[in-house]
């Protein structure tokens, strides 16, 4: 078995950090790719079909609020050691996107791991679709942020919207423009 684990909104200035570990064995045959060089709609098509053929999967998310409190990088391991917690399967090799490691026993970090293997590039498309919905679902309460279009990046319209509105609810404050 192979476990693969990354996440995605670390770059985001509103929002949750978002994680993924999938467990794949030998008969996976998904063709997938890092989740950034994807379109949405090629990302929704894989979201499907690795649940599907994966042996097990699970999803972690970091509020803005913890984001601010313990700091972006913390939060990012933090949500990639709770969805490893999360799995049901935890045997085999068990590698992670980026180049520092979640207190995860065995785990390896790989820089652009996302584009080398297989495991973190499932979990990257699992992540990012995951976190995409919740963006979309957060922009139908906070319209005037338009989160379902930038999903919590600093875009020319978001930064607009953040000098006509100031911050909501789920912006990170430890961030700039906010700090």
């Amino acid at each position: 078995m192979k476990i693969g684990i990354d996440e995605v909104g670390r770059g985001c200035v509103a929002g949750p950090v978002v994680a993924a570990a999938v467990v794949i064995d030998e008969s996976f045959d998904v063709l997938v790719s890092d989740s950034k060089l994807l379109s949405a709609k090629r990302r929704e098509s894989l979201d499907k079909e690795i649940k599907k053929k994966c042996v097990d999967f699970s999803i972690s998310v970091i509020n803005s609020k913890i984001v601010d409190e313990i700091n972006i990088h913390k939060a990012s391991l933090l949500a990639m050691e709770q969805a490893y917690i999360n799995l049901c399967h935890q045997s085999g090799s068990i590698k992670c996107d980026g180049k520092f490691t979640p207190k995860i026993d065995g785990a390896v970090a790989h820089v652009n791991g996302d584009k080398l293997y297989t495991e973190i590039s499932a979990a990257s498309i699992i992540a990012k679709v995951y976190r995409d919905h919740l963006m979309n679902y957060i922009s139908l309460k906070y319209p005037d942020y338009h989160f379902d279009k930038h999903k919590g990046y600093l875009t020319k319209l978001h930064l607009e919207a953040i000098e006509q509105y100031g911050p909501c609810n789920i912006h990170r404050l430890t961030f700039k423009p906010f700090s």
